[in-house]
């Protein structure tokens, strides 16, 4: 076989089966139930499900769920290594699967379709292969990047996710292996370095846009995170 990149439904009557490739399952919109390995529960959009080849699984899924299925040969290595079934996706995967999504619906070109593929292997490999979490995390990393050009506050996540800003703290730092805030510093500062490489707009702009008021306050954090300015980051 060769490696491919599919879009599936799954209907509700379960059959289990194995193959002799491996299996990257990646759900666009509803959710699924799979059973593979020691995991047993539901996927649902933004995450991804490994399937190891010759390994057993069933799915079930509403008729409404559907998709983005990549059938390979080897797995990138970190996938290969990895100890997790499902891991979280990061937005711009998971945004190029509505690319992949509407490419694969509406027409047929081998060479599109190959360049795809090499696209989205690339972005496996900068995966963090974070675990499934408990969706009162997700929910405040959704949150988190919805608004990552205005003030964030643990209060407000905390809220969010229906706990108290001390459990959230200890919950998301259990989960994510980060603090609340080096994760919100963390997407602010690798948007600030896509916006800095890819764009003229000026600094002021880049900086309210990744939650900056203040010019010299984002200055200072992207130069103390990638040691040098932004100015001299962009020459």
């Amino acid at each position: 076989m060769k490696d491919l990149l599919s879009i599936r439904s799954y209907s509700t009557r379960p059959k289990e089966h194995a193959h002799s490739y491996n299996q990257l399952v990646l759900p666009l919109q509803g959710m699924i139930n799979i059973r593979v390995g020691t995991f047993n529960g539901k996927v649902s959009p933004r995450e991804c499900v490994i399937v190891r080849s010759n390994e057993m699984h069933l799915f079930t899924a509403e008729k409404e769920a559907r998709f983005i299925v990549a059938d390979l040969k080897k797995l990138p290595d970190l996938i290969e290594d990895s100890p997790h079934i499902v891991f979280e996706i990061s937005k711009p995967l998971s945004q190029y699967l509505l690319f992949i999504e509407s490419q694969l619906e509406n027409e047929f070109s081998p060479a599109i379709e190959q360049a795809m593929l090499n696209t989205f292997k690339l972005l496996l490999c900068e995966q963090r292969l974070t675990p499934k979490l408990d969706i009162r995390i997700n929910n405040a990393l959704l949150y988190i990047e919805q608004n990552i050009s205005e003030p964030i506050i643990i209060s407000d996540l905390a809220k969010v996710a229906c706990l108290s800003p001390t459990q959230f703290k200890k919950n998301f730092k259990k989960q994510l292996g980060i603090t609340v805030l080096e994760y919100i510093t963390s997407l602010r500062m690798k948007k600030a370095q896509a916006l800095l490489t890819h764009t003229d707009y000026p600094l002021q702009i880049i900086a309210e846009q990744v939650g900056y008021t203040s010019l010299s306050a984002f200055s200072r954090k992207f130069s103390q995170y990638f040691g040098l300015s932004p100015t001299k980051f962009k020459q």
